[in-house]
């Protein structure tokens, strides 16, 4: 075989790999049907991509919850919050005004103990009403309060409002959760993607401050990176719901300093004294990697971490447990890390 062979065959073999990778970006791994019934319930609801939209327009968009919703209407079930929980709406005062928190109570006597929980959303979308199925089943499957923040959202107020706001709405829990029947002594938090990064960096807070300390924290899927490249963001460029380009959007609108902890916790020049830590990922996510190594990174500085990567399902799955069986597993994982860091407290 001559040089210039030998010179194309290693070309097209380049070429080859390239085109299977991007091939790869293109085509998400396959999600699992119940999670594939909840994504093609959201296509035909014809939202608009987000990241061609202004903030006020993305804000309208169908949300996941929406599909879920869809999935029951079609399927003749019921579309009722799941009863059993309380919802109690009070505010929290914060630096330059007050923001709303919405105060989920098990059935039972109390006090319980508390979760400070974090909605998701990009720092930028969303509320506590759409995520309102995961503080829901947490309060029931952990039987604990869950106190859930709408912590005011990028660009009206960019970085660092939201993790002010987060960690303002966690000491205030501490303060006053005897009032609404909560034991101000375990006290965790918890949330899911941009609430996930509001959860752990409330923990740093808190330590840098020399403040109560959270018991737990639980990260669903979070934000604690800006590495755009890498491998699961590679592989799930194009995944739905949440997809590289919106990624960039969301941070593009966030306006977080990249080198500040507060911001991206992987930055963090050390992890040690953080409260131990449950980590649940998706297959399907840009996100997954960087899941993985936070806790790989708060292991090395001596956090405890249970982490759980669930296949075939996407981004925003946790909170799908009324039609997606590997929700329901999640947020029962979740809810039993609560229960035993909660028992620990006693």
């Amino acid at each position: 075989m001559t040089r210039t062979t030998l010179t194309l065959t290693a070309l097209a073999a380049a070429l080859a790999c390239n085109a299977a990778m991007a091939q790869d970006a293109a085509q998400p791994p396959k999600a699992e049907a119940h999670m594939q019934k909840v994504l093609d319930a959201l296509e035909s609801l014809n939202g608009k991509p987000i990241e061609t939209l202004s903030p006020e327009e993305a804000r309208k968009q169908p949300t996941p919850a929406d599909a879920v919703r869809k999935v029951l209407a079609d399927e003749k079930k019921s579309t009722a919050p799941e009863p059993g929980v309380t919802v109690k709406d009070m505010t929290v005062p914060v630096e330059g005004g007050s923001v709303p928190v919405h105060i989920f109570t098990p059935e039972g006597k109390g006090p319980f103990p508390v979760m400070v929980y974090y909605h998701g959303g990009g720092f930028v979308i969303a509320d506590t009403k759409v995520y309102e199925a995961s503080p829901r089943a947490l309060a029931k499957m952990a039987k604990a309060i869950m106190v859930s923040v709408d912590y005011r959202r990028a660009p009206e107020h960019k970085f660092p409002t939201a993790p002010n706001d987060a960690y303002a709405a966690y000491i205030w829990t501490t303060r006053h959760a005897k009032e609404f029947n909560g034991d101000p002594a375990r006290v965790a938090v918890g949330g899911e993607s941009a609430g996930g990064n509001l959860a752990t960096v409330v923990s740093m807070m808190a330590r840098d401050k020399k403040a109560q300390m959270p018991v737990h924290q639980l990260l669903v899927y979070p934000v604690v990176d800006n590495d755009m490249n890498n491998a699961s963001y590679q592989r799930n460029a194009n995944a739905k719901p949440l997809n590289k380009a919106m990624m960039a959007w969301f941070f593009k609108h966030y306006g977080g300093d990249p080198s500040s902890p507060y911001a991206l916790p992987m930055k963090a020049s050390s992890l040690k004294g953080l409260p131990p830590a449950t980590i649940v990922a998706a297959e399907i996510d840009p996100l997954l990697s960087e899941g993985k190594a936070y806790a790989d990174k708060l292991k090395k500085d001596g956090v405890k971490v249970d982490y759980k990567e669930y296949s075939g399902v996407t981004h925003e799955f946790f909170g799908m447990g009324a039609v997606v069986p590997k929700a329901k597993d999640a947020e029962q994982y979740a809810a039993d890390a609560l229960k035993k860091a909660f028992d620990a407290g006693h």
